[in-house]
């Protein structure tokens, strides 16, 4: 099939790219003129485990093409995707003039008819605004549809989860649309689940916001863990062994980040309020992320008694581990309250740095998380890359001031950091002296 995706962002280079590999003609359209020559001169914008492979190969079969131009995309494609950003307005809820915007370049562009198929995460009752749009600016009178159709890609495996997902969601009223997207998704041979559009709008910030509860609650557990003494990663293996849990999301640390969680959830709610429901469980869920941020940077506080002056070191800037992605990353908050505090910072990431260096200024950022050790009051572990969970730890007690690792994510068997002579301090666990 013949697609464009209007959008060359995350989310809309992942999709296109993997269709593209599907064996279909796609083109990824963006207004980022740079972006649109760094791609064209296969040079990634981010870092996704297997994606720059699959964008090159896929250029080379030229069944992949980047470009500015929308209405020449739109005119040659049967499918367009709309895949531009929603971001997070001021009192969260999210801003749709992208969505909008492209919307109308489609109406203004199309010649016959296209499937116009919702990709972003939008609130519910978009996709009735994109048709009204696609009405008014119809220039040429063309029949369409309208589909949402919310994408689950989780940063750092997005191209495994696109090509084996555990669900496909469709959500369209037209029988046409239904059977052209049904054949679009055959060679993945997954479920999917056709439903009408407000449904599919609601399942993805559904989704999104029951996980982000569902780590704000397992937080929630390890800070009674602390105040009891129990341990959290035993309780949380006991829980997930319930088939009616499950122990995915289950891990306790300083909180989720990325842009999909907080985002997606504070947008629900907004939702949820213009429906006329105070939706005050997830209002819980973002007020416990928020305050396990800072309760890590208390724990950081009592065991230097004071940061002011002190040297920390800090592995991990992402969000999570396999992604450069730091916004609403965890590390940011904790970073800059420890600066505000006195504290002297040196940093590592495996990909994230050159993103963190726009962020986050008056950092040290190092070549490896032994540089980062050197002469550190306290190292950190933000994100649980593996390299962290591998590393040579009589090499970094020799580096160190001081033997003491706080992890805000229990990477670590206590007894095993006890027995290399450091101090621990995790989370919802007893610390190690």
């Amino acid at each position: 099939m013949k697609i464009a995706v209007a959008g060359a962002g995350y989310v809309g280079l992942v999709t296109g790219t993997c269709f593209a590999e599907l064996g279909n003609d796609v083109t990824c359209v963006d207004i980022d003129e740079e972006k649109i020559a760094k791609l064209n001169n296969n040079i990634m914008p981010i870092y996704e485990p297997g994606l720059e492979e699959l964008v090159f190969k896929n250029r080379k079969n030229k069944r992949l093409k980047f470009t500015t131009d929308l209405k020449s995309a739109i005119k040659d494609s049967e499918i367009i995707f709309i895949c531009v950003g929603t971001p997070p307005k001021e009192n969260g809820e999210a801003d749709l003039s992208y969505v909008e915007n492209a919307a109308r370049a489609i109406a203004e562009a199309m010649d016959s008819y296209k499937v116009v198929v919702e990709k972003s995460t939008v609130p519910v009752k978009t996709g009735d605004k994109v048709a009204e749009s696609i009405r008014n600016y119809n220039r040429h009178k063309c029949d369409f549809d309208v589909v949402s159709n919310p994408e689950f890609l989780r940063e750092g495996s997005a191209v495994h989860d696109f090509m084996s997902p555990d669900r496909i969601v469709i959500g369209t009223e037209s029988e046409k649309a239904r059977q052209i997207m049904k054949e679009l998704y055959s060679p993945l041979k997954a479920p999917i689940i056709f439903t009408d559009i407000k449904s599919a709008e609601i399942i993805k910030h559904a989704s999104n916001s029951f996980l982000a509860a569902k780590i704000s609650f397992i937080n929630a557990i390890a800070n009674i863990c602390e105040l009891a003494g129990a341990d959290v990663e035993r309780v949380a293996e006991g829980m997930g062994l319930d088939k009616r849990i499950g122990r995915s999301f289950l891990n306790a640390g300083i909180g989720y980040g990325g842009f999909c969680f907080p985002k997606d959830a504070e947008a629900f709610i907004r939702i949820s309020e213009k429906l006329g429901y105070d939706f005050k469980l997830l209002k819980a869920a973002q007020e416990i992320n928020k305050d396990q941020r800072k309760s890590f940077v208390k724990k950081i506080n009592k065991a230097l008694l004071d940061v002011k002056g002190r040297t920390i070191g800090v592995l991990g800037l992402s969000f999570k581990p396999n992604t450069d992605d730091i916004r609403f990353a965890p590390s940011v908050d904790i970073i800059m309250e420890l600066q505000k505090e006195g504290a002297k910072i040196k940093a590592y990431d495996p990909k994230a740095m050159d993103k963190a260096r726009q962020i986050l200024k008056n950092i040290e950022y190092c070549n490896s998380p032994y540089d980062a050790a050197k002469n550190a009051d306290a190292l950190l572990i933000i994100t649980e890359w593996d390299e962290f969970k591998q590393l040579d730890l009589k090499r970094i007690k020799s580096a160190v001031k001081r033997p003491l690792i706080i992890d805000g994510r229990n990477i670590y068997n206590p007894d095993d950091i006890k027995k290399h002579g450091f101090s621990y301090i995790s989370i919802g666990r007893k610390d190690v002296d």
